[in-house]
């Protein structure tokens, strides 16, 4: 052990400090990273160190097809670009630049704009590229920005692609999407266990109306249809007019016995709001589009960002940032009346005993309406 330690210490030693050749050289051509020394402890007096290198960054750098340091090599020093590249490497790149459109090669590093259209140009002039040098001679095209876009070639850059949320899908029952864009105004409904909130809010995002009602006779007892009735026909009595009613889809699993009582207390209340707001004696087949429509909890959870795994978090938050824009910004996303700024500026602070999820719920969901239907008309 001891000559063992004594070989691998003068080993390191030399080619550290003297640059001969060596186990632990540094390669002349920067093919590879310089190997940080480490040590490990002898196991036969536990006290001297044996140097050891990197081992683990030699093995990501040999892993790498295409190591950084070859890359920078070409960059720096103006090697030939085909002597920088494998011939499979080679391959794919002039593969790409002589059969890409000009949208395809706009997806690549450093060529947006005039450059894919000067590539495409130049191959139609003078036919295909047939060596990596050749493709200095597109304008706007030099040695260093040559080796990034064949680089980008080889390891392209993966796009996030945007959920986009589609307001059809969201909605029910299905509704042409030009009623929805002829809508001068809607009154978005969120029913809580104890409270039913909605905000009126017209097509030009002004809030027209945003309150809320207690409903004393919610969840008690056996679910009394004409308790239920009372307290959902004294709100529908207080519910502006509107071209929609939009009611919240609550998104409670079936699965989940627990809420079981939650449940059906929302489908009643629901049914009953859709009874009590639909025209009645409407022909099936007749061209009216019906007034009370149903938009999913989850969608707009989603576009605001409420979303943890499949639960929906508080919208006080957001609700508090519009009503800040509302007064600091030129082009808020919606509008608040003053006195509606002044009655609600306290309730949706955090540990507010007032309680507001169902009217944050409210403007949330009319909010997210109007702007779902606002992408999809895009």
């Amino acid at each position: 052990m001891w000559v063992a330690r004594r070989f691998l210490s003068s080993v390191a030693q030399r080619s550290h400090y003297a640059g001969r050749s060596g186990l632990f050289r540094r390669p002349q051509h920067a093919a590879l990273p310089e190997l940080e020394l480490r040590y490990l402890q002898c196991t036969c007096c536990w006290r001297s160190r044996v140097p050891v290198a990197g081992f683990e960054t030699l093995d990501s750098t040999l892993s790498s097809p295409f190591s950084e340091a070859s890359s920078s090599s070409c960059e720096e020093d103006n090697r030939p670009l085909d002597a920088c590249y494998t011939s499979e490497q080679k391959q794919t790149i002039l593969h790409l630049l002589n059969n890409a459109t000009p949208e395809q090669l706009a997806d690549v590093k450093l060529l947006r704009g005039r450059k894919s259209l000067n590539i495409v140009a130049h191959r139609t002039k003078n036919g295909p590229f047939k060596t990596l040098e050749s493709v200095v001679d597109v304008p706007l095209l030099k040695h260093k920005s040559a080796v990034t876009v064949f680089n980008s070639i080889l390891n392209p850059v993966k796009k996030e692609k945007k959920v986009r949320i589609q307001l059809a899908k969201f909605i029910r029952p299905e509704v042409d999407r030009t009623w929805l864009e002829e809508a001068n105004n809607v009154v978005s409904i969120v029913c809580g266990t104890q409270k039913i909130a909605w905000a009126n809010v017209d097509r030009g995002m002004t809030v027209l109306d945003w309150q809320q009602l207690d409903c004393p006779n919610f969840l008690r007892g056996t679910y009394m249809a004409s308790a239920y009735l009372n307290d959902v026909s004294a709100l529908v009595t207080l519910l502006p007019s509107a071209d929609f009613y939009i009611i919240e889809k609550s998104s409670i699993s079936v699965q989940n016995t627990t809420l079981f009582p939650i449940m059906a207390h929302m489908r009643a209340v629901e049914a009953m709001l859709f009874a009590l707001l639909e025209p009645r004696n409407t022909p099936p087949d007749s061209n009216i589009p019906p007034r009370v429509l149903n938009m999913m909890r989850t969608a707009v959870g989603r576009h605001f960002g409420l979303m943890v795994g499949d639960a929906r978090t508080s919208g006080a938050q957001a609700v508090r940032q519009l009503m800040t824009e509302s007064v600091t910004q030129k082009l808020p996303r919606i509008n608040f009346p003053p006195n509606l700024l002044m009655k609600y500026r306290n309730a949706f602070q955090l540990g507010s005993r007032r309680g507001g999820e169902e009217l944050c719920d409210a403007l949330l969901q009319a909010v997210t309406f109007y702007e779902l239907l606002s992408q999809s008309s895009s």
